[in-house]
């Protein structure tokens, strides 16, 4: 396995060097994940979270005011190689997902957000390049954590999982929820910055910079891949 530190971070130039210093004496943000028996979380990636073509994000939410536009699209092929390693190695892949809107469903997240309540069917299909097969988990749900009102944590009690990589969107909403949720009962978290997306880019990487500092282990794609080749299946 590769062990040599990655040179950048998703958050530099973003936390000011003085914060990192900080941070950094108080031993925050320690490596901590060893490989385990992992499984994949692919969080709402939906056309709903990036339009159905790649394009500006101005632009894209004037079709869904969901969508983080390009910045989703960019995450797509990262988490088609992670979905690829994982099936390849026979390991769970799991979607939790946006669950269509009734009536009833929004709560307080269609208070701060009206326009999620006019979101059309279409919007809540999966993306096609990295769409769920026939073996894969469904997880419907309708709160910002995967594990909140889902079944989550007995399908990673039935698979013996210890060790979550977590992908999908936004990087401040259900995948920073699905992470603070995951290290509470105890799971290791890997967060493959490239495969996780927000509409926000300052938000995107202040978000990572927390993950990692607290709770998960953040790192390039590639080093999330070699990490899984010595998991077990």
């Amino acid at each position: 396995m590769n062990t040599t530190p990655e040179t950048s971070a998703p958050w530099a130039g973003v936390i000011p060097e003085h914060e990192l210093a900080l941070y950094a004496a108080a031993g925050l943000g320690t490596a901590s994940v060893r490989p385990g028996r992992a499984a994949l979380l692919v969080i709402d990636v939906q056309y709903r979270s990036m339009g159905h073509a790649p394009a500006p994000i101005a632009e894209s939410i004037g079709q869904y005011p969901t969508s983080c536009g390009e910045f989703g699209w960019r995450a797509v092929p990262y988490i088609a190689r992670l979905l690829a390693a994982f099936r390849a190695r026979g390991l769970p892949v799991i979607y939790p997902h946006v669950a269509p809107k009734g009536r009833h469903d929004g709560q307080r997240f269609a208070d701060k957000m009206p326009a999620i309540m006019s979101i059309p069917p279409e919007g809540y299909a999966f993306v096609e390049e990295t769409a769920p097969r026939p073996d894969d988990i469904l997880l419907p749900k309708h709160h910002a954590s995967a594990f909140f009102g889902t079944a989550l944590i007995s399908h990673l009690l039935q698979q013996k999982v210890d060790t979550l990589y977590v992908t999908g969107c936004t990087t401040s909403g259900c995948v920073r929820a699905s992470v603070v949720d995951a290290s509470s009962y105890g799971y290791q978290i890997v967060v493959p910055h490239e495969a996780v997306y927000d509409r926000s880019q300052v938000s995107h990487a202040v978000n990572l910079f927390d993950m990692n500092s607290k709770y998960a282990d953040v790192m390039s794609t590639a080093r999330a891949l070699d990490l899984l080749s010595g998991s077990p299946t």
